[in-house]
């Protein structure tokens, strides 16, 4: 009994860890505005952390003065999380967090065109 108690918590702990996943969104050049899914984030170096199930999707615009809107996205599917698997053997339900974010996203702000 106390062995399987072990192994429960041991598992739990990895679900809960791995629940979560976090991507770092840079740019060239820093401290650019960051909006994701139409609402403000922060600025650049910004880190981004949630607990979305897989194929979760994020529309991110990134702004600056002096250079243009760049519009994209990622989503929870550029990665493996080796935790979500192995707390998914012991239950079902942390397969849906088995991807991740990539660590780090890098974006290269274009620079606006000055009219003469």
């Amino acid at each position: 009994m106390f062995k399987k108690s072990i192994a429960f918590v041991l598992a739990m702990s990895i679900l809960l860890i791995s629940c979560s996943s976090t991507t770092m969104l840079t740019t060239i050049p820093k401290n650019a505005k960051v909006y994701i899914n139409d609402e403000y984030a922060g600025t650049t170096p910004y880190e981004y952390k949630d607990s979305k199930i897989m194929f979760s999707k994020n529309y991110v615009r990134i702004e600056k003065e002096g250079y243009e809107i760049f519009n994209t996205s990622f989503s929870r599917d550029e990665d493996v999380e080796i935790g979500a698997i192995v707390g998914g053997v012991f239950l079902v339900v942390p397969f849906l967090w088995t991807l991740k974010y990539k660590p780090t996203h890098n974006y290269e702000l274009i620079k606006l065109e000055v009219e003469k």
